[in-house]
């Protein structure tokens, strides 16, 4: 800790409450919640205060406008059990749950690639280009929904949208079930891990199983969450208090995982309707669910449709303001941030980062 003493010299604990709090006439400083309407700056402080301080503490104003990552809910009817997860894993790298037997799970959640495919938008069955960018499946587990425009509200579901998808996999689900009941290696795996026959339902949870296996929760943040201050350098730090203050990131990026789990339009000009597709709420239109950034130097390019290729692009992006849709959030302001600002910004989302989990490609039972 002693390393930051001319850090907390320069922000000491009132100026970082004062960053983090920022001005409470700034719209961009309004919170949400999960219904997507306003909540006053008011109700916003009480969050804030209501957070233990200990004055000894030179950074415990800052942490506590955080939270840990935490334990992830997991369902009870899908328990995490080591035969579940090895089956969801070994159908995840399976091409036969596409409908030509080319595509598995893992051709667009690569995981040396952050478990996205590195591309601008996803490429589909017979080589269609889909209309968004393939989301993460890191920390996935912690959301309550699921898709860029949150469709599917457990991840049970979400894992079987995309193989029935027409764009996507291009699988009949059905004709799915029939198919792995045919190999021998599945029809034991299923009794394995679900004491039952091979089902759309337990395929779907054999998947949700394993995606909830790919977490990153040891970042150098949480290590300072976690009282090791000597685990983010002071321009990491300084960079986590503008995201919490001046640069108003925690105003969506927010909660355990970084994400209020809501949906915004944060100005992307764009065709792309989004929410609104799933809502038909004209306040959702070009509306899109806030990612988590647990991992984000790992899975660019960025945004729903892939059209910012860098991080410091995507700072360059909200200091301006964002695009001009018109449908924008009011929380879109200018931030005016300096260089320094936005290389302190771009330090502290590297140390979200943290390593991209890794698994070794299982042998798949043969035919």
């Amino acid at each position: 800790m002693l390393k930051h003493m001319k850090l907390i010299t320069a922000l000491s604990v009132t100026s970082i409450l004062l960053l983090a709090c920022g001005d409470t006439e700034n719209t961009a400083t309004k919170e949400f919640d999960n219904s997507g309407t306003d909540v006053t700056n008011e109700q916003g402080e009480e969050t804030v205060n209501s957070n233990a301080h200990d004055d000894d503490d030179p950074f415990s104003e800052l942490i506590s406008l955080f939270q840990p990552l935490g334990d992830m809910e997991i369902p009870e009817d899908n328990p995490m059990t080591e035969e579940t997860i090895e089956l969801g894993k070994t159908l995840f790298f399976d091409p036969r749950l596409s409908g030509d037997n080319s595509l598995s799970c893992a051709s667009c959640h690569i995981p040396a690639l952050g478990y996205g495919d590195g591309k601008p938008l996803f490429e589909g069955f017979d080589g269609v280009e889909g209309p968004r960018n393939t989301p993460t499946i890191i920390n996935s587990g912690y959301y309550t929904s699921l898709f860029w425009d949150g469709r599917a509200d457990s991840l049970e579901s979400q894992a079987l949208g995309p193989i029935e998808s027409e764009i996507e996999m291009n699988q009949d689900l059905d004709e799915l079930v029939v198919q792995l009941s045919e190999i021998d290696g599945y029809v034991e795996k299923f009794e394995n891990a679900f004491n039952d026959d091979i089902t759309v339902e337990n395929i779907g949870k054999a998947l949700a199983a394993f995606q909830r296996t790919i977490v990153i929760d040891d970042t150098p943040f949480d290590a300072f969450l976690a009282g090791d201050y000597d685990a983010l350098t002071e321009e990491e730090i300084k960079g986590m208090a503008l995201f919490a203050g001046e640069a108003s990131c925690i105003t969506c990026h927010t909660g355990p995982n970084l994400s209020d789990d809501n949906f915004h339009n944060i100005g992307m000009e764009t065709d792309d309707k989004g929410r609104y597709d799933v809502t038909g709420e004209d306040t959702d239109i070009g509306a899109f669910r806030t990612p988590g950034l647990y991992g984000i130097d790992h899975r660019g390019p960025y945004m729903h449709n892939g059209s910012i290729e860098t991080l410091e692009d995507v700072i360059d992006y909200y200091d301006r303001g964002g695009d001009d849709h018109p449908n924008k959030s009011a929380l879109m302001q200018e931030l005016n941030l300096t260089n320094d600002e936005k290389e302190a910004l771009h330090a502290f989302l590297l140390a979200l980062s943290g390593e991209s989990p890794q698994v070794d490609v299982p042998p798949l039972p043969e035919d």
